[in-house]
């Protein structure tokens, strides 16, 4: 029975990993496609001036290429943030407004264009070979996030079939070409739901260095921290109010903080490097304005003073087209979590901790990995079920089965102890509700569809709303719908270099 499992476990892994392979080949002929059909609004994007400081450029840089014309068409696909990223992998920091990039892609952008695919500089050119690096590296770290996420549903939701349905929204999400152009998104997903799924798996310290990762890839990865202190506290009630053990506690605290300075390091790290290029060594009359500040975050200055990013400062009239270019995004997130608060509203307002019976049972196996043998558990999920659990949502299936299938709702679908309404989900939840908030009240609200594109709740929840045969079926079609509208649109404008998202 077990093997039987795994096996089919395997099967589903792999399909995943197939829908996630040909997203990323439909994304490509799309880009070629409209490219070939329409006119870059922006020609600018092969432009490439000399480095500032020339010392990290390839010794081959500059010399005849075979094949210019090649060349060219990846130098042109380099567009958007891709200029910056691909700049600063070739040249470092040169500018202050560069320091809105966090480092990892272009890091690993510079090492595979500096070591595997070298051969290939006097073939299409360094910077051609830059841009190439960036996009191998985005589509197989996103086929990688895919498969997490797969592995990452099944934990949480405890059902196989829904686990893959939302991989393969994933797979096709909205956001989609921003997976599969030089922006950080794949790196993030990618680190950010492998780190998720090591958390979830018991394995803490692996998965402190995955979310650290994250954060070196996006500003936002920071707030993965707060899955940290979400099991911390859990952790700490456990053992201080339920078992009255003070050093247990105490150990768990410790444990949680340092984890979640392992994730805050990289950017923290990253601060500290900005601010010794172009703070340190200067006059105070030479500063710039950050530099003299109490808590000098470059970051934050960067994006508000470069980009116009604050509270409210996107609350204008002439904003409303990118107010209803996120609305979809905004709308499901809004919906899922709703769903979920009418569903379980004591367990989400007392953040798991006023939990029935049941839960607390089912959520020992998850939050505290520990009390279960191992032995006892599928591959790729220390929270699945025991035997009796299996049992009793076998005969609550039953039950489900036969009720009338008009009559049949998401709650029935997400029985007792699993899938989308269970306490595993929490958590999730309350991280995607803050990313959600802030990109409506603080950032450029249009970012939101790709911001938002790596939250799992996201899926979850449509991967219950898409098979469910009653009032909530025309949402799951409206769902696909939208997806496939934006991964048409978000390839033909964002990759001729008009605006999206």
């Amino acid at each position: 029975m077990a093997i039987n499992m795994l096996a089919a476990n395997s099967d589903y892994e792999r399909i995943v990993i197939a829908s996630a392979i040909a997203s990323r080949i439909l994304l490509l002929f799309l880009i070629v496609f409209w490219r070939s059909l329409v006119s870059p609004y922006d020609t600018s994007a092969s432009l490439n001036p000399a480095c500032l400081i020339d010392s990290s450029s390839s010794p081959l840089a500059g010399q005849p290429v075979l094949f210019p014309r090649i060349g060219s068409a990846i130098e042109s696909s380099i567009v958007w943030d891709g200029v910056h990223f691909v700049r600063i992998a070739e040249c470092g920091y040169e500018y202050e407004k560069s320091y809105a990039f966090l480092p990892l892609l272009p890091l690993c952008i510079s090492f595979l264009s500096h070591t595997v695919l070298l051969p290939l500089v006097p073939v299409i050119g360094h910077r051609a070979v830059l841009g190439l690096s960036g996009y191998l590296i985005n589509n197989i770290a996103f086929v990688l996030a895919a498969r997490y996420l797969f592995r990452l549903s099944h934990i949480i939701l405890k059902d196989v079939e829904a686990a893959m349905r939302a991989s393969i929204l994933f797979c096709f999400n909205p956001a989609s070409i921003f997976y599969s152009s030089l922006y950080t998104e794949s790196l993030y997903s990618l680190f950010s739901l492998g780190g998720l799924y090591h958390l979830m798996s018991g394995r803490n310290c692996v998965s402190a260095l995955w979310l650290a990762l994250s954060s070196c890839a996006r500003s936002n990865g920071v707030l993965n921290a707060g899955y940290i202190c979400f099991l911390t506290l859990h952790w700490t009630y456990d053992a201080l109010v339920l078992k009255k053990c003070f050093r247990r506690a105490l150990q768990v605290l410790i444990t949680g903080a340092l984890n979640c300075v392992c994730i805050f390091a990289p950017f923290v790290v990253f601060q500290a490097y900005g601010y010794y290029n172009i703070c340190s060594g200067r006059l105070p009359d030479e500063m710039r304005p950050w530099c003299k500040a109490r808590v000098p975050l470059l970051y934050n200055f960067v994006q508000n003073y470069y980009w116009g990013v604050g509270f409210l400062r996107y609350f204008r009239f002439e904003q409303l087209p990118n107010f209803l270019l996120a609305s979809p995004i905004l709308s499901l997130a809004f919906f899922s979590i709703v769903h979920y608060g009418k569903s379980r509203p004591k367990l989400l307002l007392s953040v798991g901790f006023q939990a029935t019976a049941e839960d607390r049972n089912s959520a020992a196996m998850l939050y505290f990995p520990e009390r279960v043998p191992r032995s006892s558990m599928p591959r790729h999920t220390v929270a699945s079920s025991s035997g009796l659990q299996g049992n009793q949502n076998l005969r609550r299936k039953k039950q489900i089965i036969g009720q009338n299938p008009a009559k049949l709702s998401v709650e029935d679908k997400t029985f007792s102890g699993s899938g989308y309404s269970s306490a595993f989900v929490i958590p999730f939840i309350l991280h995607m509700g803050f990313m959600a908030a802030t990109a409506i009240f603080v950032m450029h609200v249009q970012v939101a569809t790709r911001f938002l594109s790596a939250s799992p709740p996201l899926y979850w929840f449509a991967s219950y709303v898409m098979v469910n045969p009653g009032r909530f079926k025309r949402w799951g079609y409206i769902i696909w719908a939208y997806s496939v509208a934006y991964i048409l649109l978000g390839s033909l404008l964002f990759s001729n270099f008009y605006p999206f998202t």
